[in-house]
């Protein structure tokens, strides 16, 4: 075996949440590496591109909350990349459209316009849809400014400072719907995009629902460029303070000597060291997997062993040679039960018979309708989306109870092919439904299931979400381990999910270590990394080409 490289601080796994750490190790003067077992850094924010014409985006459907207050452009611009990353501001009238049978309700960025819009849906609701929308409101503050402040809340003065944190944050959405006896359709209506979070009212809590329902509401917005922009730009920062990406290199063990982390041996047999360690990872596969079963607390071992994770998404890539000139996203169900509709997919995912010939929810996202200018998306007159649909827990509806991030072969096997198929006629028959007929229009069709999404991120059961019942509902684990030197970061932390959330628990991760309130001190306005260190981009930059690695071996 080789010498052991030796860094400041491995990063392991190239996530936003992975990536955003590693930069603020960066710019405060850590020589960091990042591992990537893929050939792209990005995780959840990458791009795949088809037919020298289309270019998709794998999980970045829209961002909330970056307007100029906003926290993603604030940990970004903490870095030095103000100007170099923009959002393009969705229409804040009706960025997603909810529709339901014989209701169609548009999402504004605005609370009270939010608020009449489900009176006119719900008329009979209306006391009920207040009293949620209160808790909802007050409580999405509530998170978002414990986000930002520039010391922890005393638990004894909790109560005062965010009640509604208190009273609600820790009790199911289910909860909240029963105590303000809301109807089917309301509850229907007000979880609609609860698939952002990939879990169902019984077992999403109200902090996670009002985290998320906040967010947006304080704007939609697309990345101009594309999701690989965020990944690209992070990586400058990181290479220009003396940082690297290794992709292709899988980190097969996370060393661990006498209670503290010393870095990682790759599948490859080389090493690298390290008293910093990072896991941008899959959280039980960190620890059960890399760290080691055998080395946890008995009881850590436990919950995360039987931790459930939160639903998986089924993907459907259409590219169409007309402009359907669409623009806000579409959450479409063809019931108007929501929670029957979780039901079923739990039960399907227990083995229960539940049809499946249709598809009874689907999310449209239209990139060429965000982001008009940049022609990688599309050519001109052409059209760019995704048709999304969650599925059953686990991979026996695909004819496999392992997943390909445990060895198991399914691409070319006949029963996944043919469950793929029927997936993806089902979606096509929803998505008509919605939007009008289509099909004679396509030029591109590629279908991603959830063993496509393990393949490529190794999160159990090929969620993008993380974990949805840790030890209890709501339960997630901190950016700092039981291991001294080792921390996580990304959708397995108790910062949640979706871009944003993993931003902040890549800073949040990257303060702990750094002993600094950093997410305070950025969204206060300070600059920390230098911007004059960051390369020009010249005509023709790719943030693609941008976000593959660097060449030199891991170890030499």
């Amino acid at each position: 075996m080789s010498a052991a490289e030796r860094w400041d601080a491995i990063v392991v796994g190239s996530g936003i949440g992975g990536l955003v750490c590693a930069a603020y190790l960066a710019v405060a003067g850590k020589r960091v590496l990042v591992a990537e077992q893929g050939g792209v850094a990005g995780g959840n924010s990458h791009v795949f591109r088809r037919r020298r014409a289309y270019e998709f985006d794998v999980g970045v459907h829209y961002l909330g909350d970056c307007g100029s207050d906003g926290l993603l452009p604030a940990i970004l611009n903490g870095l030095g990349l103000r100007g170099r990353l923009r959002y393009r501001e969705m229409d804040p009238d009706g960025f997603d459209r909810i529709v339901i049978p014989g209701a169609t309700l548009d999402m504004p960025a605005d609370w009270e316009t939010y608020r009449k819009r489900l009176h006119e849906a719900c008329p009979g609701d209306a006391a009920g849809i207040d009293t949620f929308l209160a808790v909802v409101s007050a409580l999405g503050a509530e998170r978002r400014d414990a986000i930002v402040a520039a010391e922890d809340v005393p638990m004894a003065d909790l109560a005062q400072h965010a009640p509604q944190s208190v009273a609600w944050g820790r009790r199911t959405l289910a909860e909240l719907f029963t105590h303000c006896a809301l109807s089917t359709r309301a509850r229907t209506l007000l979880a609609a995009q609860s698939p952002n979070y990939g879990m169902a009212p019984d077992e999403a809590t109200v902090a996670l629902h009002a985290t998320v329902t906040d967010h947006y509401v304080r704007g939609a917005y697309y990345p101009e460029g594309g999701g690989q922009t965020l990944a690209a730009g992070l990586l400058e920062v990181i290479r220009a303070h003396g940082g690297a990406l290794r992709t292709y290199s899988t980190v097969s063990r996370i060393t661990v000597e006498g209670g503290r982390a010393q870095g990682v041996e790759l599948a490859d047999g080389s090493r690298a060291v390290a008293p910093v360690v990072v896991s941008n990872a899959d959280y039980r596969r960190t620890m059960l997997g890399l760290v080691g079963e055998e080395r946890l607390p008995r009881r850590l071992a436990a919950k995360t062993r039987d931790a459930r994770m939160a639903l998986p998404w089924a993907a459907v890539y259409v590219a169409l040679d007309v402009d359907i000139e669409q623009h806000a996203n579409v959450w479409w169900y063809r019931g108007d039960d929501i929670e029957r509709f979780y039901r079923d997919l739990r039960a399907a995912g227990d083995g229960a018979s539940v049809p499946r010939g249709e598809a009874d929810f689907l999310f449209a996202s239209f990139a060429s309708g965000k982001d008009p200018v940049t022609r990688r998306i599309c050519p001109p007159g052409h059209s760019n989306f995704q048709l999304m649909t969650l599925c059953p827990p686990g991979f026996e509806r695909w004819g496999f109870t392992a997943g390909p991030a445990d060895g198991e072969k399914y691409r070319r096997n006949p029963a996944y092919q043919a469950e793929k198929a029927r997936l993806t006629e089902a979606v096509l028959d929803a998505a008509e439904e919605a939007l009008g007929p289509f099909r004679g229009h396509i030029t591109h069709l590629e279908t991603a299931t959830p063993l496509t999404h393990e393949r490529y991120t190794h999160s159990t059961g090929g969620t993008p979400f993380g974990m949805a019942h840790w030890g209890s509902a709501g339960a997630r684990p901190d950016t700092a381990t039981f291991v001294e030197g080792l921390y996580v970061a990304g959708a397995n932390t108790r910062y949640g999910n979706g871009i944003t959330g993993s931003a902040v628990s890549g800073i949040a991760c990257a303060g702990q270590i750094l002993g600094r309130r950093l997410m305070h001190e950025v969204h206060g306005g300070a600059t920390l990394g230098d911007a004059a260190l960051l390369p020009e981009r010249r005509p023709g930059w790719d943030p693609l080409d941008a976000s593959r690695g660097d060449d030199r071996p891991l170890a030499s």
